[in-house]
């Protein structure tokens, strides 16, 4: 239906757009603590300010409020809460906006498919924001060049862990491997014609949109460590391969704390994965193995003993509004 022949107050879309939100803190202690005022207690307890955390949820409700008034002109909106998302079925045609901070952004960009994400700041004096381009207020304007297909869009690569009894997981910044608890994970390592078995604190695999976090921390340690160990002050931490983008073709593995011994070593602890040389991992973990994508431990699958993982780049891309 044309602009022109809109009966008046009718949307401008019959496509649905789903708006997904999160629990601010202060939901979460409400949740947690029942009322108000015993998170308000457990706060001010532990001498921080409360104040904040009110200020915050203000402003989020707000944000929210507000995009929904103006997505409601353009089509039907359904709120669809963070914990749902894994299970939500987004239809081929939906408009998707998340109401951030980029964590959302990302666990919402694994289950969306090949549908395009429109990143929303609800707070920029609060988040940066790498993932939420556009501000509340810049919505409809975003909305409708996407639906004109006049938007620019940028392509992100996916990480993914399959294993050998069928099962997928995804990861949009970074995937783990080893145990639930700080004990030690067992396994074998193989990439390319190497192999070696390993002790460690677990293995971190990240793509280029995860660059800047994990792999960044993991680098810097490294860095410091190396620097200390060696008598030598610091030269500063070392950096991701600079041309490490969002749709890079590759992603990087990088082994927390090998530990060499009789039996383990310590050599395949950093490199590259790519289309030609996948990681395949081999637990060795009679319990607690698991893996888990972007942070979210609930987001995993278990990894006991004989159970093989094959990680690799994913034939799934994501796209994000610009």
């Amino acid at each position: 239906m044309s602009a022109g022949t809109r009966e008046a107050g009718a949307p401008e879309t019959e496509a649905k757009i789903v708006l997904v939100k999160r629990r601010t803190r202060l939901e979460e202690l409400v949740v947690r603590y029942n009322t108000i005022q015993q998170a308000q207690f457990y706060v001010e307890r532990l001498g921080a300010d409360f104040g904040d955390y009110l200020v915050e949820d203000q402003v989020y409700r707000e944000a929210l409020v507000q995009a929904t008034e103006y997505l409601s002109v353009i089509g039907r909106v359904q709120q669809v809460d963070r914990e749902h998302v894994s299970n939500f079925i987004f239809g081929a045609k939906d408009i998707v906006v998340v109401l951030g901070q980029d964590g959302l952004v990302a666990n919402t960009l694994k289950y969306a498919g090949q549908q395009p994400l429109i990143g929303v700041n609800p707070d920029p004096k609060r988040w940066d924001g790498a993932l939420l381009p556009f501000t509340t207020r810049e919505l409809p304007a975003v909305v409708r060049d996407l639906m004109q297909n006049k938007r620019p869009l940028k392509e992100v690569r996916l990480a993914q862990a399959q294993l050998n009894d069928g099962q997928t997981l995804y990861a949009v910044n970074d995937l783990f491997i080893g145990r639930r608890t700080h004990v030690s994970a067992r396994y074998e390592l193989r990439i390319n014609e190497h192999a070696e078995q390993q002790s460690s604190s677990g293995i971190i695999v990240s793509t280029g949109m995860g660059s800047t976090g994990w792999l960044r921390s993991v680098l810097a340690g490294a860095a410091g460590i190396a620097s200390s160990a060696a008598g030598q002050s610091s030269r500063g931490a070392l950096a991701p391969d600079p041309s490490f983008g969002w749709d890079s073709p590759y992603l990087y593995y990088s082994v927390r704390e090998p530990y060499p011994s009789r039996t383990t070593s310590a050599n395949l602890v950093f490199g590259k994965i790519d289309e030609r040389q996948p990681l395949r991992i081999i637990s060795q973990m009679p319990e607690s193995g698991v893996i888990f994508s972007d942070g979210v431990e609930n987001d995993y699958l278990e990894f006991g003993s004989g159970v093989e993982a094959s990680i690799s780049l994913a034939e799934r891309r994501g796209l994000l509004a610009v």
